[in-house]
């Protein structure tokens, strides 16, 4: 009998390191399988047959132990090693890789599977599939607003018209920033003042003019023309008008009745000057226009028989101080139109603005106000309180308001005053162009980031995961799947990052864990294991040969 049971004993010895030796071959043909999770086999003994039982210790004789020989071995557990895989770099956008313990979760023909393979592509109907067995990856998919619906309820990723088209969306507020220099000089011209010499010999009606640009509250340049006209001797009358820099048409002359006059004594020096315009006070000409509002001063003019040297210098030919900023904005139809707020300064700490926009694109009103600033170069103080411009573009598109946001008040969060160079910029503008999807890349939260053609990007999507009470009782379907079993526990779905405790690597794959070297050490053992055991059965057929014998 217990030749019998030696011979059971290597036999089962033989099968189950054979099935070693099957987990191992798996393992090593699989050592190049993407998210491949490598296995092992545990060995037991089985029922042991008594012999003699044990005693129990008395007074007089100690307890003896039971004897016992077992009846071989068998398999006892095969179980999936679900340490991570190093990663490999492949730069292919739909290519993930997980850290962590989540699982991928794909569905195929109805059925749900999970895996840790990665290698995922976009199909012709922009779904996100397994290209080897056409396996969906869910997730949840984003409204046509962008928005991920919450919650873990999953459907097939898939990335709609819907989601692939960007629809023109009109301009409803632009942030600035950035700095005015608290030392610039103020904008508009203040004293025109004439000098020189006006030729004595100029006969009656004969005429001199000079010119010089002058700039109003907002930085508007004008080209100011003064014609001095000779009316009798040493009588000269003053006539202005305010000029288009670049065509040099009329934008506003003087048509008083009373022309401003001077006349000049035997010196050729100033004796008088008078008219509609002339201010006793302080000894000049007034020019009024819209923004513009400045003195000109013709005290330093002479007349002698001398060349006419007739000039001017306006505010001692100072710079006049013009920030501009620009941004496109966008109208109904998606058309950009460069949007221009230049700042011009008034005063110590105040400051005016101006929107304007290219004649071609439209018209702007309400644009126009002013700015003061606090003495820390924070604003204290915006005139309109909210900014907002009515703008109406040409070509079809709808009116639409355009708030300007400077910043807020005792804030530094938009522009401020300083004693640094001016520089002012558009933070943002909420406006954009018709667009389409060009690029996606994927975030370690799993996140469909869409990039359009416009340089927008939204969400389009977010892949989740599965984590399970027990990965081990997950039972393998094949094409580097699983599927839920009886022992694996239900799954747990959530998304990439602190709830599944998993993160994502995009234009990665996870490789297998397969370790050769501990692979083949496994195999020796396998293969010593079997030797020993085919030995055992062979040197019981011996004794047996032996036994059969004795009757000869």
């Amino acid at each position: 009998m217990s030749l019998l049971n030696s011979l059971f004993s290597g036999v089962s010895g033989l099968r189950n390191h054979q099935v070693m030796l099957d987990v191992i071959g798996n393992n090593i043909a699989n050592v190049n399988s993407i998210g491949y999770k490598g296995s092992r086999v545990t060995f037991s003994d089985t029922f042991n047959q008594f012999v003699r039982f044990g005693t129990n210790p008395t007074e007089a004789n100690g307890g003896t132990n039971s004897f016992q020989i077992g009846l071989g071995m068998k398999v006892n557990s095969i179980d999936r090693n679900w340490n991570q895989g190093t990663f490999e770099r492949t730069g292919v956008v739909t290519d993930l890789a997980l850290q962590g313990d989540g699982l991928f979760v794909l569905e195929q023909n109805g059925e749900r599977f999970y895996s840790r393979a990665g290698t995922f592509v976009f199909d012709s109907d922009y779904k996100l599939v397994n290209p080897q067995n056409g396996a969906i990856v869910q997730g949840k998919v984003a409204t046509d607003q962008g928005e991920i619906p919450p919650g873990n309820n999953l459907v097939d990723i898939r990335i709609g018209q819907e989601l692939r088209n960007l629809p023109a969306v009109s301009t409803t507020l632009a942030e600035w920033g950035g700095n005015l220099d608290s030392t610039s000089s103020k904008t508009a011209s203040d004293i025109y003042a004439a000098s020189g010499n006006l030729i004595s010999t100029t006969a009656v009606n004969g005429t001199i003019t000079e010119e010089n640009l002058v700039y109003d509250a907002f930085g508007t340049a004008y080209n100011l023309a003064i014609t001095y006209e000779k009316t009798a001797a040493d009588t000269w009358n003053v006539n202005w008008e305010l000029q288009d820099p670049d065509d040099a048409t009329t934008v506003y002359a003087d048509n008083s009745a009373a022309p401003d006059v001077i006349v000049f004594d035997a010196s050729g020096d100033l004796s008088t000057l008078n008219g509609a315009a002339y201010d006793a006070t302080t000894n000049t000409i007034n020019v009024t226009y819209t923004d513009v509002d400045f003195d000109i001063n013709v005290e330093a003019l002479t007349q002698t028989s001398s060349s006419t040297t007739a000039s001017s210098s306006v505010d001692g030919n100072r710079e006049p101080t013009v920030v501009n900023g620009t941004v496109s904005v966008f109208d109904s139809l998606g058309n950009p139109h460069t949007l221009t707020v230049s700042f011009t300064k008034t005063s110590s700490n105040n400051w005016n603005w101006r929107a304007t926009v290219p004649e071609a694109s439209g018209t702007l009103t309400e644009n126009e106000g002013s700015i003061q600033f606090n003495s820390n170069g924070s604003i204290f103080s915006i005139t309109p309180a909210t900014p907002n411009l009515t703008f109406n573009p040409q070509g079809g598109a709808a009116a639409q308001n355009i708030q300007l946001d400077f910043g807020e008040v005792d804030g530094f969060d938009g522009l401020t005053q300083t004693s640094s160079n001016s520089v002012v910029s558009a933070l943002s503008q909420d406006g954009s162009s018709a667009a389409t999807l060009s690029d996606v890349s994927i975030d370690q939260n799993g996140y469909l980031v869409g990039i359009f053609s416009n340089g927008f990007s939204r969400n389009l999507g977010q892949v989740m995961l599965a984590t399970f009470p027990n990965r081990n009782g997950l039972a393998s379907a094949g094409d580097n799947m699983f599927s839920v079993s009886a022992n694996s526990g239900d799954p747990l779905i959530g998304e990439p990052g602190e709830v599944t405790n998993t993160t994502m690597q995009s234009g990665a794959l996870e490789q297998s864990n397969v370790d050769l070297s501990e692979e083949f050490t496994r195999m020796i053992v396998s293969q010593r294991g079997f030797q020993a055991n085919a030995r055992v059965i062979t040197v019981s057929d011996q004794i047996l040969q032996e036994t059969t014998n004795l009757i000869r």
